[in-house]
């Protein structure tokens, strides 16, 4: 299995040579995939920020994504993961923004996702999305489960 401190690494060498920056919009990994991306040394060469919108409203006070905004888009989706992920690398002006958002657990949330579902959205040159289903009522399980999806998809979008 991949190991997130390993991927971060190759991600962070990556940016660092391109020159390019990426910045994060995390709910229920809770902060571990800007974490993980700052626990590599230089991570100030290509990490400008990150935020966890957690509710409601912190993704209205610290995105400014209102909810006239998410009138047609369901949280704890692919396109939510993917506005995520817009917003978050327009604000900071980055190559790459990240956007996740899901059920941790131990149960599911109010729209119906059991424990362990996430959607993470990456926005930059490449758009990619993605849904992980975990299976899994362990939060602190699934929420490495999600950073390590979180980056595994930045990983395959920057090598595009």
């Amino acid at each position: 299995m991949e190991n997130v401190a390993t991927l971060a690494g190759e991600i962070a060498a990556i940016l660092k040579e391109r020159h390019e920056t990426v910045a994060v919009a995390e709910s229920s990994a809770g902060g571990l995939i800007s974490a993980a991306l700052l626990a590599v040394p230089g991570a100030s060469a290509y990490y400008l920020g990150g935020v966890v919108v957690y509710t409601r409203q912190a993704r209205r006070l610290l995105l400014d994504i209102q909810d006239v905004a998410m009138k047609d888009i369901r949280s704890s989706s692919e396109p939510y993961a993917n506005l995520l992920a817009s917003v978050v690398r327009q604000r900071f002006s980055a190559t790459w923004g990240i956007g996740e958002t899901g059920a941790a657990g131990p149960t599911g949330n109010s729209k119906g996702d059991a424990a362990g579902h996430t959607c993470v959205g990456v926005s930059g040159a490449v758009s990619l999305s993605l849904t992980l289903e975990t299976g899994n009522a362990d939060r602190v399980a699934n929420m490495d489960a999600f950073t390590l999806a979180a980056l595994q998809l930045l990983k395959k979008a920057i090598t595009r």
